[in-house]
Formats: C-alpha cells, sequence, structure tokens
C-alpha cells in the first residue's frame, strides 16, 4: 500500500498538470485572440501568430520547465513524441472518421518543410548535439515561415499555408472564440491562462521525473508517450472535431502547422535554453520512426489526394506498436 501511495502521488500531480496545462491553454488563446481583436489586429496575423503561438503554449511550457530542470529526455521528448502522435495517433483518428481530401501544394510544402527539419535535428542529434545556434537557426527558419505564411495568405487563395488550416481548425472546434466580451475581462482571462500555463507545466515536469524515477521507466520515454500524448490532447480533440464536420484538409493543416511549430519553435527555444545532447531513446529511435512517419504520410497522401480509412488505420497501428516498443524496452 505504501509503495502505491508513493506512485499515486507523482501521478496525481502529473495528471493535475496535464488539465491545468490544458485549461490555460485554452484560456491564453481566447484571451489573447479577443485583445487583439479588440486592439485592432486583422483576423489574418490573428490567425497566423496569436493563434499559432498559443495553441503551442502547453508543449512550449512543458518543453521549457523540462530543460530548466535538467531534463532533457522530456523536453525533446515532447517534442518528438508530440509529432508522432500529430502523424500517426490523431492523423489516424481523424482519417477513420472521414478520409482525408489532400490538398497535394500544401501537402508538399508543409509537409516536405516538416520533414525536411525533422531530417535536421535527426542528423545534429546523431553527430555535433543540439547548439544554442541551432536553436537560434530553427527561430529564423520560422520566422521566415511565418513571413511566407503572411506573404501566401495576402496573395494566394484562402487556405494557402498549414498555419491557416490551424487557425481556421481552432476556430471549427471553439465556438467560443470570438465571444465578445468587455476588455478587462478579456485581459483577466489571458493573465489567468499565462498563470495557470506556467503552473500546470511545472507541475507536468515534476510529476513525470518523480514517476519517471519511482517506475524505472527513463524521462525520454515518459517524454516520447506519456507526457506527448497529453500535451497533444487538443490537437486531438480539435482535428478530430474538424474531420467530423467534413472539414479534413483543416484537419491536416492542423497538424502540419503544430508540427512545424514543434520543431522550429519549441525546439529551437529548447536547444537556446538547454543545448547539449539528446538522449539515445530519442536520437536512435524517435527521431528515425518520425521521419519514417513523415515520409509514410506522404507517400499515403501522394498516391490518391486522399488518407483513406485503412490507410489511417495502419498509422494508428504504426503508433500503437511504437508504444508497446517503448514500454517493453523500458
Amino acid at each position: 500500500m505504501c509503495c502505491d501511495t508513493v506512485v499515486l502521488i507523482p501521478l496525481l500531480v502529473l495528471v493535475a498538470g496535464f488539465v491545468i496545462l490544458i485549461v490555460g491553454g485554452e484560456l491564453l488563446v481566447r484571451g489573447a485572440v479577443r485583445v487583439a481583436e479588440r486592439a485592432g489586429m486583422s483576423e489574418l496575423l490573428i490567425g497566423l501568430t496569436i493563434v499559432g503561438f498559443g495553441t503551442s503554449a502547453p508543449e512550449l511550457v512543458a518543453s521549457v520547465e523540462a530543460a530548466r530542470a535538467g531534463s532533457p529526455g522530456i523536453a525533446w521528448g515532447n517534442i518528438v513524441g508530440s509529432n508522432l502522435a500529430n502523424s500517426l495517433l490523431i492523423l489516424g483518428a481523424a482519417s477513420l472518421i472521414l478520409p482525408m481530401v489532400v490538398p497535394r501544394g500544401p501537402l508538399w510544402r508543409d509537409g516536405g518543410l516538416a520533414l525536411a527539419m525533422t531530417i535536421v535535428l535527426w542528423l545534429v542529434a546523431s553527430t555535433t548535439g543540439i547548439t544554442i545556434a541551432i536553436g537560434v537557426i530553427f527561430l529564423m527558419l520560422l520566422t521566415g515561415y511565418l513571413g511566407y505564411a503572411y506573404w501566401a495568405e495576402r496573395t494566394q487563395p484562402p487556405g494557402a499555408s498549414a498555419l491557416h488550416e490551424k487557425a481556421e481548425a481552432l476556430e471549427i472546434s471553439d465556438t467560443h472564440l470570438h465571444d465578445i466580451q468587455p476588455l478587462w475581462r478579456s485581459i483577466l482571462v489571458l493573465l489567468v491562462g499565462i498563470i495557470l500555463i506556467v503552473l500546470g507545466g511545472r507541475w507536468l515536469v515534476e510529476g513525470a521525473v518523480d514517476l519517471a524515477r519511482l517506475v524505472g521507466m527513463s524521462e525520454a520515454v515518459i517524454g516520447l508517450t506519456v507526457i506527448a500524448i497529453g500535451t497533444s490532447l487538443p490537437e486531438l480533440v480539435t482535428s478530430v472535431v474538424a474531420a467530423y464536420k467534413g472539414a479534413s484538409a483543416v484537419a491536416l493543416g492542423n497538424v502540419l502547422g503544430s508540427n512545424i511549430f514543434n520543431l522550429l519553435l519549441i525546439g529551437g527555444v529548447t536547444a537556446v535554453i538547454a543545448p547539449g545532447t539528446i538522449p539515445g531513446e530519442i536520437s536512435n529511435f524517435g527521431l528515425p520512426v518520425l521521419v519514417a512517419a513523415s515520409v509514410l504520410l506522404l507517400i499515403f497522401a501522394a498516391t490518391g489526394r486522399k488518407i483513406t480509412r485503412w490507410e489511417g488505420a495502419i498509422l494508428l497501428i504504426v503508433y500503437l506498436a511504437m508504444l508497446v516498443y517503448n514500454i517493453l524496452a523500458v
């Protein structure tokens, strides 16, 4: 009973951190969007910046807290694991609901960028290790991509970038995003969201570190699985709702946009804060699997410009196999 209690406490802290982090992320996005609208910011800029950064806030805070706490396995495991969950679990589940129509141009551009950055991260992690310079380069690439997305949205047809689809997916799943409120209330919602995200991220990392130590599981495996699934829950809900409402292309764009933000924003910030080596479970297993999953996704989508239900089932099976391997390898 004593041992059960010892394990239960960090598990409860972990779950509480998840809940607080997700609730805080939702309040942060709602508050920031409403404040930006009251300030006169264009809908385009709100979608490309505030929604993009805001919806990635839970993953960002979790990885930053882990990096600051000296737990690179959780920090990088969360980044790589979240992209694995996006590419396999979320797209697989969304495709089972409704076969996913794939616009070929955005897929090759945004999916290709995510694949290229994953390969770069894999090569760097396997050779020189993560440096501050790598982090700065990733952040500069993100700035360039945001600039490109802004230009594409102004000069090309609607939905020209994954960031547009990421913002539209949130619009579909959150019907209260644009509720009219007094400015002071929107600011209060924003501040509460920030406080909850910081608190939730701290509890999440503390619970994960303690739980990993008690059950004998490496922090990298915890990051690749438990933390990644938890921080990806908002994307899962958003993409499944979008697919259920028939907006399958929006669900795909939401995933691609999240993958790009995870690699360039969260990876960049984590590298700047805590440069060093990435644990072997991630560089030797997580990243190669993510590269393979990204290639598999591109192949599925390129064959018929659609991800069918059976292809979605294959994505889910691959994800479950990865989870089983991680658990058995502990």
